[in-house]
């Protein structure tokens, strides 16, 4: 019971460990900040947000109308229809441009702005997070509008383009450098170092026990060994 209690904290210590730093791995720019201003026109129902300060875009539709939001040549990409049914078009370039923040693409041969849309149905929530190259900044470089790191300073205006059947529009927001010099988010890596010490220290107590309850000294030490234990005298054997 105590080697399974053992294991158990052992794997949970690594569950955490892997969470987190999946956690890491889905962050945004720490230097930067994408914020939503509004949808204009405004379509009932329909919310977004910028998820991790620059990293995706989270947009919801629990209206009546279908709404569609475009890719980055004008083309159908996500498709959000009443009752939480969202798909997304494997015929536009931006569901492969946008699977990773920094290095768009590689968009397959078939893929093609002008052709008709070719819909698969990704989520029966409403909801959906996708990346958006229009929402923050590509380059590894300080963008040119920064003259003071250290100043909270705009670095762009940014739309999205959204569409019912009624009506075209766009999610409109804006870009900040926040005013840090940068660096990884030292809070999150706090917490995951406690993590980890957490579960080493909770390992540790679980050997304890188990060596108390084995006998073993506190020190780690055994029971005393069996060769060095002296044998009781045997009664000697007479012949009658």
């Amino acid at each position: 019971m105590a080697r399974r209690t053992l294991v158990a904290a052992a794997l949970a210590a690594v569950a955490a460990l892997i969470s987190a730093t999946s956690a890491f791995a889905h962050a945004g720019n720490p230097n930067f900040e994408s914020l939503v201003r509004g949808v204009s026109p405004s379509i009932p129902g329909f919310s977004v947000q910028v998820l991790n300060g620059d990293d995706r875009l989270a947009v919801e539709n629990t209206g009546k109308q279908t709404v569609t939001i475009d890719g980055y040549n004008g083309e159908p990409y996500v498709r959000m229809d009443p009752g939480g049914t969202v798909s997304v078009n494997l015929k536009s370039p931006a569901y492969y441009l946008n699977n990773d923040p920094l290095n768009p693409g590689p968009v397959p041969a078939f893929a093609d702005a002008n052709a008709p849309p070719q819909w698969k149905v990704v989520e029966h929530t409403g909801r959906y997070e996708f990346h958006d190259h229009r929402i923050h900044f590509m380059s590894k470089s300080t963008p040119s509008q920064i003259k003071d790191k250290s100043k909270r300073t705009k670095v762009f205006d940014w739309k999205v383009p959204v569409k019912t059947a009624s009506a075209s529009g766009a999610i409109n927001g804006e870009l900040f450098w926040r005013g840090s010099s940068g660096g990884a988010p030292v809070g999150a890596f706090v917490g995951l170092g406690l993590i980890v010490l957490l579960g080493i220290a909770f390992v540790g107590v679980v050997r304890r026990r188990r060596a108390a309850a084995d006998g073993e000294a506190p020190d780690g030490g055994g029971v005393p060994d069996a060769a060095a234990t002296p044998e009781p005298e045997r009664v000697r054997e007479e012949a009658w």
